[in-house]
Formats: structure tokens, C-alpha cells, sequence
């Protein structure tokens, strides 16, 4: 049996995988050049969100893409000069939209999502992070009845799988939401659904833990990975080389580089996402609050009001083109014209995106005593304590509470 795992990734996923492998009695250490929370996790929009189940491409995606592409203020934005690399993975993607892979997508992502609180209440309690999680519902906003109208497909795919929700009126939105601008005439208040006020503080805290349990988590990057026959036997590092009995991949958008150096090629994409962050503000909303026809989340946060979303397809390594959150910003001052507040931060992230909008979890098929978990998109903070928990149930050989067979890597 396993005795000793190594985690690659030090996010919001591999630190709910480290925390259950722990549980399950491993030895285990992570290992991230970024401290724990520091990448994607930390400026994502905080939904924790059991409804989440549609996946990002659906019917009808290839008409709007054109449009979205060329215009500098919509929810999707590709550099050209990153077009070439992009265009396969964007083809996928818009074949991912066919009704019967919307299905199955679906299906996988609501898997996940449904027992986000359930999941997250063991590793909160040992983290003592009750504190960072608000379970006060979250409504979605549409400007008109048409675009209401438009999302009838999104939103009967989450009735079929058992999400709540209550369509409201704009007096309905009026009255729970007093300081959202009076131009949202529909809305979707999804009552489940919750958020975190801190989601690195989260990470941070369930890194705290974890290292008092006796968990090992080291600042190295991950070079190379150094097979003895048909097994990983060492991690080369920068810091040196490191023995691996059984490895986690969790790296996020990093984790197909790594699954190359072990034979699959995975079509994994990063789709950047941006937030501002605007401190001391004079209004807040009292849930989160997703204006659904310019995609992105308003989250009022444990530093301040915090406006999360949209996608850059760019690849990993070009600069940050902080004009989308500044685009954001003024969408935000629009939904919220009483906001006012101090000092305006600017963030940007690296989401790991598979085209079907549904996550690699579970074992190599090629290499034995290797796992992965990476690939969550827009719903990772929703979808990481039931990865981590069904990843450490495939390690140790228990009962999976989770059907693993929509996740598995070579799918593609």
C-alpha cells in the first residue's frame, strides 16, 4: 500500500487533495514554487457554488465568438499573436457545445459541485476557517428579458440536476439588492449557493493545517520527473532531486507540462482571468451577484469589493493586459453606482481550462502510482474538496464517491 505521496500544486486543489490524503494517514508533501493560494487561487471570484454545472461552451458559442473577438470589451478576448497556438484548443472548445457533450459535461461538473459544503466541512473545521465562508445564496442579473431569455438553456440544465432557484422580478432585485443599479430587469437567485470571503486566506489556512498535522510543503518547481521502468521514482527539482513514491498532479495550468513528461498530451489552456479590487467601499451587495450578460462576479471580500472574471486566451507567459481589469472596474462602477472606496488593486490568473469544461482527475493509465487533478476552469474553489476527497478515495483504494470515469485523462 502507499505509504508516501508527493503533490505537485500548492492551490485550492492540491491542498484539499494533500488535507484528505492526510486524513486517509499518508505521509505527504507539497511541492510549489509559489506559496500555498499564491496563483490562481488567490484572486479568484469566491463562489463556492453547488449549482455550477454548465459548462463554459453550449449550443450556439460559435456565433458569438466572432463577435466576442473583436470586441475589445467582451467576456472572451484572444491575442492574435497567440492564435496560432490557440486556435486547436478554440476548435475543441467550440465542438464541446454539441448538446450531447453539454450533457455529459454537465452531468461530470454537477458531480463535484453539489457537495461543495459537504466536501469542505472537514478540512474548515481542522482549519478552524469557518470565519471565511458565507452560505447567503447568489442571485444572477440580466439588463433585459431577452437576455433572460437567452440563458433558458443554461438554466434548465441545472434544474435537471437538482440546483435551487427563484427568478425575480426587478422589484424583487430592487428589494434584496438596494445597491445595484436600478437597469437589471430579471433575475436568478440561486439560495445554495455561498462564497468565500478569502480564498487565499483559505488556502493559507488549510495549508496551516496541514503542516501542524505533519505535512510537508516545500517551495521547489518541478523540472523533471525521472521514471524507473513503468513508475516515477524521482523528482528533479530546483532545489535537487527528490525520491516520489506515489505523485498527485495538481498544478493547475502548469499540469500539462508535467503530463507530457509522462506520455499524454492533454489539451489544457489557461483562460486568463482578471479582478479588480476596490477597498473601503461605501456599498456593498448583500450576496455575490453575477451580471450574466457581461460575465463576471461582484464579491463583496474580506479587503473590499471585488469584480472577477472574463477570458484572455494568451498562453502562459505574455504580460498581463490589465486594461480588462480596469474594464471590469468600470463595468462594476456601473452596476454599483454608490460603490465610492479607496484604493484600487489589479490582478491576473491563470484558470487551467480543458475544452469540455470538465476536469482530469484519477490515475495515469500509462504510468502507475500517478494521479492527477488539474483542469477545473471557473468553478475550481466549487470543485476542490470533492476532488480532493476522490482523489485520496483512488489512492488508497477505497469506495469512490464519485463515478472518476468522466474525468479520465485520456478522454481526449
Amino acid at each position: 500500500m502507499t505509504r508516501s505521496v508527493t503533490v505537485i500544486g500548492a492551490g485550492i486543489v492540491g491542498m484539499c487533495t494533500a488535507s484528505y490524503l492526510q486524513r486517509a494517514g499518508l505521509k505527504v508533501a507539497v511541492l510549489d514554487p509559489v506559496e500555498p493560494g499564491g496563483s490562481c487561487s488567490f484572486g479568484n471570484a469566491g463562489g463556492l457554488s453547488p449549482g455550477s454545472c454548465v459548462p463554459a461552451s453550449m449550443p450556439g458559442i460559435l456565433k458569438q465568438v466572432p463577435k466576442w473577438l473583436t470586441d475589445p470589451t467582451a467576456p472572451l478576448v484572444l491575442r492574435w499573436r497567440y492564435a496560432p497556438r490557440a486556435l486547436p484548443w478554440l476548435w475543441r472548445f467550440v465542438m464541446a457545445s454539441r448538446p450531447e457533450t453539454v450533457e455529459r459535461s454537465a452531468d461530470a461538473i454537477s458531480a463535484l459541485t453539489a457537495p461543495v459544503f459537504e466536501n469542505y466541512a472537514p478540512l474548515i473545521a481542522e482549519a478552524g476557517a469557518e470565519g471565511l465562508i458565507r452560505r447567503n445564496g447568489q442571485i444572477y442579473v440580466y439588463e433585459s428579458e431577452a437576455a433572460f431569455l437567452k440563458d433558458a438553456r443554461g438554466w434548465d440544465i441545472r434544474r435537471r440536476r437538482s440546483a435551487k432557484f427563484e427568478v425575480m422580478s426587478a422589484d424583487d432585485i430592487r428589494k434584496a439588492e438596494p445597491a445595484l443599479a436600478p437597469i437589471f430587469q430579471k433575475g436568478v437567485r440561486l439560495p445554495t449557493h455561498g462564497y468565500c470571503v478569502d480564498p487565499y486566506g483559505l488556502v493559507q489556512a488549510l495549508a496551516a493545517a496541514f503542516r501542524k498535522n505533519g505535512g510537508e510543503i516545500l517551495p521547489h518547481r518541478v523540472l523533471d520527473i525521472e521514471m524507473d521502468g513503468n513508475q516515477p521514482r524521482t523528482l528533479v527539482t530546483d532545489a535537487g532531486r527528490r525520491p516520489v513514491e506515489t505523485l498527485i498532479i495538481a498544478a493547475g495550468a502548469w499540469s500539462g507540462q508535467l503530463a507530457r513528461k509522462l506520455g499524454h498530451k492533454v489539451p489544457l489552456e489557461t483562460q486568463r482571468g482578471y479582478h479588480a479590487m476596490v477597498a473601503d467601499p461605501a456599498k456593498t451587495p448583500n450576496a455575490t451577484i453575477m451580471w450574466a450578460e457581461r460575465k463576471f462576479l461582484a464579491t463583496p471580500m474580506a479587503g473590499g469589493m471585488r469584480f472577477a472574471g472574463t477570458v484572455e486566451i494568451a498562453g502562459l507567459n505574455a504580460p498581463p493586459d490589465y486594461s480588462r481589469a480596469d474594464q471590469l472596474l468600470a463595468f462594476g462602477r456601473e452596476m454599483f453606482p454608490g460603490l465610492g472606496g479607496g484604493t484600487v488593486t489589479r490582478w491576473m490568473g491563470h484558470r487551467p481550462s480543458l475544452p469540455d469544461s470538465v476536469a482530469v482527475i484519477g490515475p495515469s493509465p500509462r504510468v502507475s502510482n500517478v494521479f492527477f487533478a488539474f483542469g477545473h476552469g471557473h468553478v475550481g474553489l466549487s470543485c476542490a474538496s470533492t476532488t480532493g476527497r476522490l482523489v485520496s478515495e483512488l489512492v488508497v483504494g477505497s469506495k469512490p464517491c464519485v463515478d472518476p470515469r468522466p474525468y479520465r485523462i485520456d478522454r481526449f
